[in-house]
């Protein structure tokens, strides 16, 4: 639920500090990130993280922050808005970028690969694993470990998983209407062989 806490910084619908942390203690925070990294490091980010108009967003924060330090997640949402526009129908223009600094602020995919990796070892013969992921460069780590643990391995014979469905489940429309944030949610599921 910090999701919703806008003290936390992490949606661009509240006001709230540009902080965006999961564990408070650590280090790194949203702010950091977009007053102190360059704007080729800031491109490299958005990019890889999947915003299609990567340069824009990197050089309009640089632009704005020579003026002011951006300090909440309102003012990164409005300079967003104001140099990248709505490209997608539905999906505001801070909406990338907010999930690329989340991401990396709290270390997200190294922390599913190896959560994902700890569970199957953790798992007796027979036992299931399901992964719940909420965007696709979540479920391709989830997606790739599956299908590499599936397949035979050198130093063994059987495969060290079995898959339990070659897609992914995904919630029906009645879910999607009643919880948000369930339609972009895939469930991969997988049995210790």
């Amino acid at each position: 639920m910090q999701l919703d806490e806008k003290e936390r910084g992490f949606s661009f619908m509240k006001e709230g500090p540009l902080d965006m942390r999961m564990d408070p203690s650590s280090d790194l925070t949203a702010r950091e990130i977009i007053n102190r990294w360059s704007e080729v490091d800031l491109a490299k980010l958005f990019r890889d993280y999947e915003e299609r108009r990567w340069k824009q967003a990197a050089r309009a924060i640089v632009r704005a922050r020579r003026k002011k330090e951006i300090e909440t997640t309102s003012e990164l949402a409005a300079i967003l808005s104001e140099s990248i526009g709505r490209t997608r129908k539905k999906l505001h223009p801070a909406t990338l970028v907010f999930q690329a600094l989340r991401i990396t602020v709290n270390q997200e995919l190294a922390s599913i690969e190896e959560g994902v990796r700890e569970a199957v070892n953790l798992l007796k013969p027979g036992g299931r694993i399901g992964v719940l992921s909420f965007h696709r460069l979540e479920d391709r780590i989830v997606k790739n470990i599956f299908r590499s643990l599936s397949k035979p391995l050198k130093e063994m014979r059987a495969p060290l998983l079995k898959l339990l469905s070659k897609k992914p489940l995904i919630p029906s429309l009645q879910e999607c209407r009643e919880n948000r944030r369930a339609r972009s949610a895939k469930l991969r599921l997988a049995e210790r062989v």
